[in-house]
């Protein structure tokens, strides 16, 4: 069961927005496609908007992508635990995994709210791991 803020959020943002933050985000010096898609999928498991993502993020200059890399092209604004990461308690399923938690992290971007995820998959889609 969703709590009902991660459901009336889910609803309102953008996830092409949302999407094209993430990417700007990236902690690595590059990732493969793939690693990159396994992050959008947190946004959105449509074909076509994970698309629009990539095409979007290149095209703003956020992201490089070439022979299946891709390389962030600004470093250093990474999302910080502390003030970008919000955590609530309450009933939530992992938006990466789909395991029922207790503790939801959400992530919060100028074009909405990522989450929740549980304290493994926060980490593995911030890139801490």
């Amino acid at each position: 069961m969703f709590g009902v803020e991660s459901v009336i959020v889910s609803e309102t943002r953008d996830p092409v927005e949302l999407g094209v933050e993430l990417l700007a985000h990236l902690e690595h010096g590059e990732l493969s496609v793939a690693d990159a898609l396994d992050r959008i999928e947190t946004v959105t498991t449509n074909p076509q908007v994970q698309r629009e993502i990539l095409d979007t993020a290149v095209m703003r200059g956020l992201i490089e992508r070439e022979n299946g890399v891709v390389r962030p092209r600004s470093q250093g604004s990474y999302v910080n635990f502390d003030s970008d990461v919000t955590v609530r308690e309450g009933e939530f399923s992992c938006q990466r995994c789909g395991a029922a938690i207790s503790t939801g992290h959400f992530v919060q971007f100028d074009g909405g709210e990522l989450g929740p995820f549980g304290s493994t998959c926060i980490r593995k889609v911030l890139g801490r791991e």
